[in-house]
């Protein structure tokens, strides 16, 4: 399953969006308003937990420097991955889009597209708040 938040552009530089997102504590930041867990388990991995929803914990599993960060499922139960593409338009302008990929089966799937979408889109929507 693909999904993909819209493009959003916040007034920072790359290189800042990169910073902020590298480290995991500011994922904080991002998260909609229902949130009803956050913890910081070390720098590389955090899990969070939204009301009516499991608790998932992240991990980062790459990073291109100002391009590209990729979160990725501490569990194997539910393989997916979060990625940001972070693009530079302008000194102080970055396109910030992302992307969820995951393998799952057709029922969970249908279940889980729509919470999914919302919450990719929120973390999109909520870049400006870095």
């Amino acid at each position: 399953m693909n999904l993909e938040s819209p493009k959003v552009t916040v007034a920072k530089s790359a290189a800042y969006i990169f910073t902020e997102l590298s480290q995991v504590k500011n994922f904080e930041k991002l998260m909609p308003e229902n949130i009803a867990k956050f913890e910081v388990i070390d720098e590389n991995c955090f899990e969070f937990g939204l009301k009516g929803m499991p608790e998932i914990k992240l991990v980062k599993k790459d990073a291109t420097p100002n391009t590209k960060i990729v979160l990725g499922a501490a569990s194997s139960k539910l393989p997916f991955t979060l990625t940001a593409d972070i693009n530079e338009t302008a000194a102080e302008s970055t396109d910030i889009q992302l992307f969820f990929d995951g393998e799952f089966n057709a029922m969970m799937a249908m279940m889980i597209k729509g919470p999914i979408s919302k919450f990719i889109e929120t973390l999109a929507q909520n870049m400006n708040k870095l």
